[in-house]
């Protein structure tokens, strides 16, 4: 039996509503052995912690999202600490850079992206990062401000010669539904070069479903497809590929 896993699912926000019981559910189903909760807001984590009570599968992350930074203060970020100093956190994300919505406040979110790789450096963390339209500033921030315990770019949307260069400061490269659309040249040369032991699979859900289930919410169950796809491009069994992606997600969040 093969096991999967996704690396980045937002099921605790509020376009599930209180769907997550069913979605786990269809998880579990689907052969997923791990799933990483992003939560982007406290109450998220809440939740989701206190789901991991009763299913040990799921791992929790949180981190303010580069949309929130405008209302990210430094008594937020204290809150977040705390969470952190729970010891119940497997990661900081989502955090990063989004200059598709936003240009106009980059600097701010510059700020708030380093204040939290400075948190997950201090309590030996790993990332995971969000970059939109702003892959230079997302790689000279990582050069910059390194942390030890490296992390994800996770839904990676540029190139395979600027996925290499995050490979070589340490960072995995987690691919998602685009990777199975038809037209998407660039995601599926990522996909077969990123070296096998920094390759990463998720859902990004409720956002980005892969084909053949476009124009319907994601959900965990929906990894399997990604993975195929991956396990396609690179001319490897699929067995393959999650034996490799199990072993990496286990280097990144084990601290053992």
């Amino acid at each position: 039996m093969i096991e999967f896993l996704d690396s980045h699912a937002h099921i605790f926000c509020s376009e599930y509503g209180d769907d997550s019981d069913v979605i786990l559910q269809h998880a579990k189903d689907a052969g997923l052995t791990h799933l990483m909760c992003i939560c982007c807001t406290l109450d998220e984590a809440e939740r989701a912690l206190k789901k991991q009570e009763t299913e040990p599968f799921i791992d929790v992350a949180a981190g303010y999202h580069p949309e929130e930074a405008d209302d990210v203060t430094n008594e937020r970020l204290i809150q977040l600490e705390q969470l952190i100093l729970s010891g119940k956190l497997k990661a900081v994300g989502e955090i990063g850079l989004d200059y598709y919505w936003r240009k106009d406040n980059i600097e701010k979110q510059k700020e708030i992206f380093i204040a939290q790789l400075k948190l997950a450096q201090k309590y030996q963390l790993p990332v995971i990062v969000h970059s939109r339209d702003a892959i230079m500033d997302t790689y000279n921030i990582l050069k910059e401000y390194p942390v030890q315990r490296k992390g994800i770019i996770h839904c990676f949307s540029s190139s395979a010669e600027m996925a290499k260069e995050f490979v070589k400061l340490g960072y995995m490269i987690a691919l998602g539904g685009p990777v199975t659309f038809k037209n998407a040249k660039v995601p599926k040369e990522v996909a077969k070069t990123v070296p096998l032991d920094y390759l990463l699979v998720e859902t990004d859900c409720p956002y980005l479903t892969p084909t053949p289930h476009r124009g319907k919410r994601n959900e965990p169950m929906y990894i399997p497809f990604i993975a195929k796809e991956i396990a396609n491009l690179r001319e490897i069994d699929l067995k393959t590929l999650m034996n490799a992606v199990q072993k990496n997600y286990q280097r990144l969040f084990s601290k053992d």
